[in-house]
Protein backbone atom coordinates (compact mmCIF):
# COMPACT_ATOMS: atom_id res chain seq x y z
CA UNK A 1 0.00 0.00 0.00
CA UNK A 2 1.22 3.50 -0.82
CA UNK A 3 2.04 5.88 2.00
CA UNK A 4 -1.14 7.82 2.73
CA UNK A 5 -1.09 11.59 2.40
CA UNK A 6 -3.67 13.94 3.89
CA UNK A 7 -6.33 14.94 1.37
CA UNK A 8 -6.06 18.49 0.07
CA UNK A 9 -9.27 20.51 -0.15
CA UNK A 10 -9.65 21.27 -3.88
CA UNK A 11 -11.91 24.29 -3.46
CA UNK A 12 -13.26 26.49 -0.66
CA UNK A 13 -16.34 25.26 1.16
CA UNK A 14 -17.97 27.18 3.97
CA UNK A 15 -19.83 24.20 5.41
CA UNK A 16 -17.93 21.35 7.08
CA UNK A 17 -20.11 18.62 5.55
CA UNK A 18 -19.70 20.15 2.10
CA UNK A 19 -15.93 20.25 2.54
CA UNK A 20 -15.85 16.65 3.79
CA UNK A 21 -17.80 15.31 0.80
CA UNK A 22 -15.54 17.13 -1.64
CA UNK A 23 -12.38 16.01 0.12
CA UNK A 24 -13.51 12.36 0.09
CA UNK A 25 -13.94 12.49 -3.70
CA UNK A 26 -10.28 13.42 -4.03
CA UNK A 27 -8.91 10.97 -1.50
CA UNK A 28 -7.21 7.83 -2.91
CA UNK A 29 -9.22 4.70 -2.18
CA UNK A 30 -6.28 3.04 -0.41
CA UNK A 31 -5.72 5.97 1.96
CA UNK A 32 -6.15 5.46 5.69
CA UNK A 33 -7.68 8.94 5.79
CA UNK A 34 -10.93 7.64 4.31
CA UNK A 35 -12.03 6.03 7.58
CA UNK A 36 -11.61 9.25 9.56
CA UNK A 37 -13.41 11.23 6.83
CA UNK A 38 -16.38 8.86 6.96
CA UNK A 39 -16.53 9.04 10.76
CA UNK A 40 -16.59 12.83 10.68
CA UNK A 41 -19.17 12.80 7.92
CA UNK A 42 -21.68 10.79 9.98
CA UNK A 43 -21.56 13.33 12.81
CA UNK A 44 -21.83 16.29 10.45
CA UNK A 45 -24.75 14.72 8.58
CA UNK A 46 -26.52 14.05 11.87
CA UNK A 47 -26.61 17.79 12.50
CA UNK A 48 -28.98 18.17 9.53
CA UNK A 49 -31.64 16.05 11.21
CA UNK A 50 -34.21 16.74 13.87
CA UNK A 51 -33.76 15.11 17.31
CA UNK A 52 -34.83 11.48 17.40
CA UNK A 53 -33.28 10.61 14.06
CA UNK A 54 -29.69 10.20 13.04
CA UNK A 55 -27.15 9.64 10.32
CA UNK A 56 -24.72 6.81 9.68
CA UNK A 57 -22.17 5.59 7.17
CA UNK A 58 -22.33 2.02 5.86
CA UNK A 59 -19.39 0.34 4.13
CA UNK A 60 -18.38 -3.16 3.10
CA UNK A 61 -15.62 -4.39 5.41
CA UNK A 62 -14.18 -7.86 6.06
CA UNK A 63 -16.72 -9.69 3.88
CA UNK A 64 -19.73 -7.97 5.42
CA UNK A 65 -21.55 -4.69 5.84
CA UNK A 66 -20.55 -2.52 8.78
CA UNK A 67 -21.54 0.82 10.25
CA UNK A 68 -18.35 2.86 10.15
CA UNK A 69 -19.88 5.60 12.26
CA UNK A 70 -23.27 6.82 13.45
CA UNK A 71 -24.51 10.05 14.99
CA UNK A 72 -27.09 8.23 17.14
CA UNK A 73 -28.04 4.80 18.38
CA UNK A 74 -31.26 5.06 16.37
CA UNK A 75 -29.24 5.23 13.15
CA UNK A 76 -27.02 2.37 14.26
CA UNK A 77 -30.04 0.15 15.04
CA UNK A 78 -31.65 0.98 11.69
CA UNK A 79 -28.45 -0.13 9.98
CA UNK A 80 -28.28 -3.36 11.99
CA UNK A 81 -31.80 -4.33 10.95
CA UNK A 82 -30.77 -4.10 7.29
CA UNK A 83 -27.57 -6.08 7.80
CA UNK A 84 -29.47 -8.83 9.59
CA UNK A 85 -32.03 -9.05 6.79
CA UNK A 86 -29.39 -8.54 4.10
CA UNK A 87 -31.78 -6.05 2.53
CA UNK A 88 -32.58 -2.38 2.88
CA UNK A 89 -32.07 1.06 1.35
CA UNK A 90 -28.49 1.48 2.55
CA UNK A 91 -27.46 -1.84 0.97
CA UNK A 92 -29.28 -0.95 -2.26
CA UNK A 93 -27.47 2.39 -2.40
CA UNK A 94 -24.13 0.60 -2.10
CA UNK A 95 -25.07 -1.99 -4.71
CA UNK A 96 -26.54 0.38 -7.30
CA UNK A 97 -24.44 3.50 -6.75
CA UNK A 98 -27.62 5.59 -6.77
CA UNK A 99 -29.50 7.37 -3.96
CA UNK A 100 -32.31 5.34 -2.41
CA UNK A 101 -35.11 7.28 -0.77
CA UNK A 102 -37.96 6.06 1.40
CA UNK A 103 -40.22 9.12 1.80
CA UNK A 104 -42.82 7.27 3.85
CA UNK A 105 -41.68 4.02 5.47
CA UNK A 106 -45.21 3.12 6.59
CA UNK A 107 -46.47 3.28 3.00
CA UNK A 108 -43.50 1.61 1.33
CA UNK A 109 -43.99 -2.06 0.49
CA UNK A 110 -40.34 -3.12 0.37
CA UNK A 111 -37.87 -4.39 2.97
CA UNK A 112 -40.36 -5.68 5.60
CA UNK A 113 -37.68 -6.30 8.26
CA UNK A 114 -36.30 -2.80 7.88
CA UNK A 115 -39.76 -1.25 7.92
CA UNK A 116 -40.65 -3.08 11.13
CA UNK A 117 -37.41 -1.97 12.81
CA UNK A 118 -37.88 1.61 11.59
CA UNK A 119 -41.40 1.74 13.00
CA UNK A 120 -40.13 0.54 16.37
CA UNK A 121 -37.46 3.25 16.28
CA UNK A 122 -40.04 5.92 15.29
CA UNK A 123 -38.33 6.48 11.94
CA UNK A 124 -40.80 7.71 9.33
CA UNK A 125 -38.52 8.34 6.35
CA UNK A 126 -34.97 7.69 5.24
CA UNK A 127 -32.41 8.43 2.54
CA UNK A 128 -29.23 6.59 1.60
CA UNK A 129 -26.67 8.33 -0.61
CA UNK A 130 -23.67 6.56 -2.23
CA UNK A 131 -20.26 8.08 -1.53
CA UNK A 132 -17.19 7.74 -3.72
CA UNK A 133 -13.48 8.33 -3.27
CA UNK A 134 -10.67 9.02 -5.73
CA UNK A 135 -11.14 5.96 -7.95
CA UNK A 136 -14.71 7.12 -8.61
CA UNK A 137 -16.49 3.97 -7.44
CA UNK A 138 -18.82 3.68 -4.45
CA UNK A 139 -16.99 3.19 -1.15
CA UNK A 140 -19.81 3.79 1.34
CA UNK A 141 -23.38 4.97 1.81
CA UNK A 142 -24.40 7.98 3.87
CA UNK A 143 -27.72 7.23 5.57
CA UNK A 144 -30.26 9.69 6.96
CA UNK A 145 -33.06 8.53 9.28
CA UNK A 146 -35.76 10.88 10.53
CA UNK A 147 -39.13 11.02 12.21
CA UNK A 148 -39.96 14.01 10.00
CA UNK A 149 -41.02 13.47 6.39
CA UNK A 150 -40.22 17.05 5.40
CA UNK A 151 -36.60 16.77 6.53
CA UNK A 152 -35.97 13.70 4.38
CA UNK A 153 -37.87 15.28 1.47
CA UNK A 154 -35.52 18.28 1.50
CA UNK A 155 -32.41 16.08 1.69
CA UNK A 156 -33.76 13.81 -1.05
CA UNK A 157 -34.29 16.81 -3.32
CA UNK A 158 -30.70 17.89 -2.69
CA UNK A 159 -29.28 14.44 -3.43
CA UNK A 160 -31.34 13.87 -6.58
CA UNK A 161 -30.55 17.32 -7.93
CA UNK A 162 -26.83 16.55 -7.54
CA UNK A 163 -26.99 13.00 -8.87
CA UNK A 164 -29.52 13.55 -11.65
CA UNK A 165 -29.30 17.23 -12.69
CA UNK A 166 -30.44 16.56 -16.26
CA UNK A 167 -33.31 14.19 -15.64
CA UNK A 168 -36.86 15.27 -16.52
CA UNK A 169 -38.33 17.45 -13.83
CA UNK A 170 -35.45 17.44 -11.33
CA UNK A 171 -36.20 18.63 -7.80
CA UNK A 172 -35.48 22.30 -7.28
CA UNK A 173 -31.99 23.16 -6.12
CA UNK A 174 -32.19 23.75 -2.35
CA UNK A 175 -31.96 27.32 -1.13
CA UNK A 176 -28.57 28.28 0.26
CA UNK A 177 -30.17 28.96 3.64
CA UNK A 178 -31.54 25.41 3.80
CA UNK A 179 -29.68 22.78 5.85
CA UNK A 180 -30.00 20.49 2.82
CA UNK A 181 -27.83 22.86 0.78
CA UNK A 182 -24.69 21.52 2.48
CA UNK A 183 -25.46 18.06 1.08
CA UNK A 184 -26.20 19.43 -2.39
CA UNK A 185 -23.07 21.59 -2.50
CA UNK A 186 -20.91 18.74 -1.22
CA UNK A 187 -22.19 16.20 -3.73
CA UNK A 188 -21.99 18.68 -6.60
CA UNK A 189 -18.42 19.55 -5.67
CA UNK A 190 -17.56 15.87 -5.33
CA UNK A 191 -18.84 15.16 -8.84
CA UNK A 192 -16.70 18.02 -10.18
CA UNK A 193 -13.62 16.46 -8.55
CA UNK A 194 -14.51 13.01 -9.89
CA UNK A 195 -14.88 14.40 -13.43
CA UNK A 196 -11.35 15.84 -13.35
CA UNK A 197 -9.85 12.61 -12.01
CA UNK A 198 -11.70 10.45 -14.53
CA UNK A 199 -10.53 12.68 -17.37
CA UNK A 200 -6.95 12.33 -16.16
CA UNK A 201 -7.33 8.55 -15.92
CA UNK A 202 -8.56 8.44 -19.53
CA UNK A 203 -5.65 10.60 -20.71
CA UNK A 204 -3.15 8.46 -18.80
CA UNK A 205 -4.65 5.24 -20.15
CA UNK A 206 -4.23 6.44 -23.75
CA UNK A 207 -0.78 7.88 -23.14
CA UNK A 208 0.56 4.76 -21.40
CA UNK A 209 -1.51 2.30 -23.43
CA UNK A 210 -2.80 0.74 -20.23
CA UNK A 211 -6.17 -0.18 -18.74
CA UNK A 212 -8.07 2.38 -16.71
CA UNK A 213 -7.25 0.49 -13.52
CA UNK A 214 -3.54 0.65 -14.33
CA UNK A 215 -3.90 4.31 -15.32
CA UNK A 216 -5.43 5.11 -11.94
CA UNK A 217 -2.47 3.47 -10.20
CA UNK A 218 -0.05 5.49 -12.35
CA UNK A 219 -1.91 8.67 -11.38
CA UNK A 220 -1.88 7.64 -7.73
CA UNK A 221 1.87 6.94 -7.86
CA UNK A 222 2.55 10.30 -9.44
CA UNK A 223 0.56 12.03 -6.70
CA UNK A 224 2.55 10.19 -4.01
CA UNK A 225 5.88 10.99 -5.65
CA UNK A 226 5.16 14.69 -6.13
CA UNK A 227 3.40 15.24 -2.82
CA UNK A 228 0.37 16.67 -4.60
CA UNK A 229 -3.21 15.65 -3.96
CA UNK A 230 -4.95 13.35 -6.41
CA UNK A 231 -7.14 16.18 -7.80
CA UNK A 232 -4.10 18.43 -8.21
CA UNK A 233 -2.23 15.67 -10.00
CA UNK A 234 -5.22 15.01 -12.25
CA UNK A 235 -5.47 18.69 -13.13
CA UNK A 236 -1.76 18.73 -14.00
CA UNK A 237 -2.15 15.71 -16.30
CA UNK A 238 -5.03 17.37 -18.14
CA UNK A 239 -3.10 20.65 -18.45
CA UNK A 240 -0.21 18.78 -20.10
CA UNK A 241 -2.54 17.71 -22.91
CA UNK A 242 -3.67 21.24 -23.67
Amino acid sequence: MLSPTPPVQPQPASDALTACLIALAGTPDDSSWIESELIGMAELAGDLLTPGGGASVTAYRDHGYRTVAASSEVAREADRAQYAAEAGPCLDALDTGSPVTVPDIAADGGWPEYRAAAAALHIRASLSVPLFAGRGTCVAALNFYSGCHDTIAALTGAALHAYQPHRAGPPAQPDQDSPAYALFAGLTGAFAVRTVIQQAIAVTAVRARRTTDAAYLILRLRAAETGLSLPETAAAVIAEEQ
